[in-house]
């Protein structure tokens, strides 16, 4: 059965708003919950605050306060289902044990959005920041073992290998290669605009993270491990950032913006194995279809076009997002694209780099001296406490160069392949 968000019987939003006491979420379990459950509030959080967030810049970029007004009523609700999501996580768990669900997410996600997406372009763009993440897992989960002795695979259910990725040494580059070529919204597939909206907001909702939680942080090794990856996640958000259509009318973002959340909100409903969570998807994703629909009358209103100038197709949801394990998949792209870097608008062999590449100054500059780079001061603290990195692979890593377990590859990606 198709699901339309603009055909549905949407919640007004004047009946939505809530108490404090409804706010208050009841935390889910961090020993019993699904990995998945805690991926998708994660996700939802951020596409949340993507929401609120693009209406607060609408605001300040408009002269109608009657439209301004009209924002602010949607935005107070978006404020109020953010802060639900966020009373989700228990007190009990850790800064670094959530940090490793974010860098779950990242993988995951990313994976299954470059395995459905079909515009060639995005795809490139998912893959290539996909090897990071994944990177990032296994620094992070290096971490962990030595400040709280908790094996990172028992928190990510065994569905995400922890390994070795596209070092994060290697992942620093100049800010003019982060920038890729837009999609263009008024030809590109339905769930092209919708991989690209829902990627940046995820990917943003990690750089806040980490860029709000590395002075928090109880030791030196951590706060700077958190920093360092934090401006690879901003480099993420530039990236991805810039494939999105910047032609459509403030309006037009808007309507996106809230069917993305439609979407978004049926496809956790639909995917959820926690009842008490699941009831919260849906109610949300019934709020949203009154603030799509609303959105929808204002584009009328204010540019006199129809939702479907802005949705050709229909507004019928495309495949739902379904979260699952990816592990060869992630496996391929590492063994194919490793050690490329970013060139401009496209990707390239780190070895076919130009020796005067901006990439090369960046890259050296950030990481003087290697070795007070954190991502590489992790594990190498980890070997000289262990005897080895702290991985959990099915088998060994496809790239040769990041097998052994007794000394962190700096070189790899970076100045060789």
């Amino acid at each position: 059965m198709n699901v339309n968000p603009f055909k549905e019987k949407g919640i007004k939003i004047e009946k939505t708003y809530e108490s404090w006491k409804k706010l208050a979420a009841r935390p889910y379990n961090p020993e019993t919950t699904s990995p998945f459950t805690k991926v998708r509030i994660i996700l939802m959080n951020g596409t949340e605050f993507e929401a609120s967030w693009f209406s607060h810049n609408f605001s300040r970029h408009c002269n109608n306060n009657d439209l301004r007004r009209e924002l602010a009523l949607i935005r107070r609700r978006e404020q109020q289902q953010q802060k639900k999501l966020s009373a989700l996580k228990p007190i009990e768990e850790s800064v670094l044990q959530h940090t490793m669900s974010y860098e779950q997410l990242a993988v995951e996600l990313t994976a299954i959005l470059a395995q459905h997406v079909k515009d060639k372009n995005v795809r490139k763009a998912l893959d290539f920041a996909l090897l990071e993440d994944f990177d990032h897992v296994f620094r992070f989960a290096n971490l962990l073992e030595m400040d709280e002795g908790i094996k990172a695979e028992n928190l990510l259910g065994g569905y995400t290998e922890i390994m070795p990725g596209r070092p994060t040494i290697a992942e620093h580059r100049y800010p003019m290669d982060e920038i890729k070529n837009f999609i263009n919204s008024q030809s590109a597939d339905l769930f092209t605009k919708l991989t690209v909206n829902i990627i940046t907001a995820a990917e943003q909702q990690t750089m806040n993270f980490y860029m709000n939680q590395a002075n928090f942080y109880k030791n030196e090794m951590g706060r700077k491990l958190f920093s360092e990856i934090a401006m690879i996640e901003e480099q993420h958000v530039s990236q991805y950032g810039s494939l999105i259509d910047p032609n459509c009318t403030w309006l037009e973002g808007l309507l996106m913006h809230e069917y993305v959340e439609c979407y978004l909100y049926y496809s956790c409903y639909m995917d959820e194995s926690d009842e008490y969570v699941k009831d919260i998807w849906y109610n949300f994703y019934l709020e949203e279809c009154g603030h799509l629909q609303q959105v929808a009358k204002l584009l009328e209103k204010y540019e006199g076009k129809t939702w479907l100038d802005v949705f050709p197709c229909g507004g019928d949801f495309p495949e739902l997002l379904k979260f699952g394990e990816n592990k060869e998949y992630v496996r391929k792209v590492l063994k194919q694209s490793g050690c490329y870097t970013a060139d401009l608008e496209d990707y390239a062999k780190i070895t076919d780099m130009p020796d005067d590449a901006p990439y090369f100054k960046y890259n050296n500059l950030v990481n003087k001296p290697i070795s007070e780079v954190a991502s590489h001061m992790v594990i190498e603290k980890h070997i000289k406490k262990y005897g080895e990195d702290y991985r959990d692979e099915d088998s060994q890593n496809p790239i040769p160069d990041l097998r052994d377990r007794t000394i962190d590859n700096v070189d790899f990606g970076r100045t060789v392949c």
